[in-house]
């Protein structure tokens, strides 16, 4: 029989998405083939503390279980390992500190976080210097997909269609002007903070007083925050899966509940009835083509692999235009990704084997890439 591939479930984090990448990896964990792969869990709490988690003890938690609460050993650290065999080429281990005994050998890691310190480039980074595979784009796709700011500049130097924006940093906190910005983008704008997902620190603006109070509020999460303008449109999702050829899944539609102002965090995870998910969008199907199309260049322009999502605007008069992308999307049973990928014709357990697979293939190539010049 042959022997199961060993994947470190990395999740948690000291984001404020912590509860979404548990919900996320609970939902992977249970998806993962158990005859093809072994789960080792890596919890990382939210002052930042490393633990191997429990599997049964995640999994049968009853509501939102903390990574404490779920943990086997606390303070733990990864490193190289020194596995043997093809898919043992670059493995890796989960050790306690101090202690060089590994508690848990890995072959693959699907990082599970969302936000800062897990999606943008930070952990990739990590992994990439132990010789780790992993699931999802590199350092440097995961850098500028995490950054709003940069993704629009890249995508608008590239000519693909976005909504225009500004951008205020730190240090203009008490220079800049809501009046010239509401000159410049109209009204209403919304603001967010640059490095952020899942709809966490936006608000909507619609006069001088609240964009102030906005872009405060997002200067809480954040040392960059961005303004956008309004756009008319309906919200339109695409799942792009592979590496060297990668693929767009049926683009799906997102509804937001006529309670809500926008797609909110809460309209995602806390409110059951903040949206209505209708995959395939009710577009037609030239303007389906059309965001397949954008959805792979986009994830190419920004220097992608294994996986993202790729988040659109259909305005009425028939625009499309790219709001941002998600290099970790959400795996929770609400989220638009897996179930993009479930009516393409990819079932969840299947799709998470494909990720694996994507990852381990990428590392084979980097591995086989010269380090020094030949003689």
């Amino acid at each position: 029989m042959a022997q199961k591939i060993r994947v470190g479930i990395i999740f948690g984090g000291k984001s404020a998405e912590h509860e979404v990448s548990v919900r996320s990896a609970r939902n992977i964990i249970g998806a993962l083939d158990k005859q093809k792969y072994e789960a080792v869990l890596v919890g990382i709490d939210r002052e930042g503390r490393w633990h191997l988690g429990n599997e049964s003890r995640l999994m049968l938690a009853s509501g939102q279980p903390t990574v404490d609460a779920i943990s086997d050993q606390n303070d733990v650290l990864l490193a190289p390992g020194r596995g043997s065999g093809a898919a043992r080429q670059g493995s890796g281990a989960v050790m306690a500190a101090g202690n060089p005994v590994p508690l848990a050998n890995l072959d693959v890691v699907f990082p599970v976080l969302h936000g800062p310190n897990g999606e943008d480039g930070t952990m990739q980074g990590l992994l990439k210097l132990a010789g780790i595979p992993f699931v999802g784009p590199s350092v440097l796709g995961s850098a500028v997909g995490m950054d709003k700011e940069v993704t629009k500049r890249l995508l608008r130097d590239a000519g693909i269609p976005i909504g225009r924006f500004e951008v205020l940093t730190a240090k203009q906190r008490s220079t800049w002007s809501p009046e010239a910005i509401l000159r410049t983008l109209g009204a209403p704008v919304f603001v967010k903070p640059v490095n952020m997902g899942s709809s966490v620190g936006i608000r909507r603006a619609t006069d001088a007083k609240t964009l102030r109070e906005a872009v405060d509020f997002a200067f809480t999460f954040d040392r960059k925050v961005i303004v956008e303008e309004y756009i008319k449109g309906r919200e339109i999702e695409c799942a792009v899966l592979g590496n060297d050829e990668p693929q767009a899944s049926i683009p799906g539609e997102i509804i937001a509940g006529a309670q809500h102002d926008f797609y909110s965090y809460e309209a995602k995870y806390v409110d059951c009835e903040g949206q209505r998910i209708e995959i395939p969008a009710n577009l037609p199907k030239a303007a389906l083509e059309q965001i397949r199309t954008l959805a792979v260049q986009v994830f190419e322009v920004l220097c992608c692999e294994g996986m993202s999502r790729v988040d659109f605007f259909y305005t009425e008069d028939g625009r499309i235009l790219v709001n941002e992308i998600n290099t970790i999307p959400g795996f929770t049973n609400i989220s638009m990704y897996p179930m993009m990928w479930k009516e393409s014709g990819i079932e969840y357990s299947d799709l998470i084997g494909r990720l694996i697979e994507l990852a381990l293939e990428r590392h084979r190539a980097e591995a086989a890439l010269a380090v020094a010049p030949s003689s």
